[in-house]
């Protein structure tokens, strides 16, 4: 595991959930939660609290679930970074759990969806093969169930939360050798985000150019950590 995985997480998580989360729970857990991302661990503590205390109250807490779910997979792989290879694989593997029974409990709630998915989705590019595209091919299921769910009213949401889920879908496909879905993605984007930087990302990868194989080329365009 690489230490970039921590800030991508950081960073493609929080341009999904405030835009998509329509449970505001988030807000409660999330500034602790970014900050310990970033490698903050009092706050990354204070939001695993958080979660822990609501779900002693509530098991079923979906939305705290996945975000503790979340914490866990940071923590594996700071982990793995020290070289501690057991404790890691632990917690990898009940974070993949909680996250996958948070969205269990509530599959077309998106404040739970897009945050296992933007979280897999970003794990994915810093992990090995046999790691990664299982939690890739997730991840891409994930924001295939938003754009499902949003399609009545995609159309209305800002730039940003279209790009993102929209080349979220496309670099997911292509990194999962299926060009025929990405390629459809992309176009799409091309189409209906003019004059946007996702316009120029999708045009990059439909011209082949050497930018977008680059890693990170495709992380959120937001600015929302500091």
């Amino acid at each position: 595991m690489k230490s970039m995985i921590v800030t991508r997480i950081t960073v493609f998580v929080l341009s999904a959930v405030s835009v998509f989360a329509q449970q505001r729970y988030d807000m409660i857990v999330r500034q602790d939660f970014f900050s310990g991302f970033a490698g903050n661990k009092e706050a990354l503590a204070r939001g695993m609290k958080t979660t822990e205390e609501t779900l002693a109250k509530d098991p079923n807490h979906a939305e705290a679930k996945v975000w503790h779910g979340a914490g866990l997979l940071v923590m594996a792989s700071q982990a793995f970074q020290k070289g501690e290879a057991q404790n890691g694989m632990k917690m990898w593997q009940q974070a993949l759990t909680e996250m996958e029974q948070a969205v269990r409990l509530a599959p077309n709630n998106v404040a739970v969806v897009i945050p296992r998915g933007a979280t897999l989705i970003t794990a994915s590019r810093q992990t090995p093969p046999e790691m990664g595209r299982p939690i890739l091919e997730t991840g891409v299921a994930d924001f295939e169930n938003v754009l499902k769910i949003q399609e009545s009213r995609f159309a209305e949401l800002g730039a940003h939360p279209r790009g993102e889920l929209l080349t979220g879908l496309a670099d997911g496909w292509s990194r999962l050798g299926n060009t025929e879905k990405a390629r459809s993605y992309f176009e799409r984007i091309e189409t209906e985000l003019r004059g946007t930087v996702y316009e120029q990302k999708a045009k990059a990868w439909l011209e082949n150019k050497p930018e977008a194989k680059a890693p990170g080329f495709f992380n959120c365009s937001g600015c929302h950590v500091k």
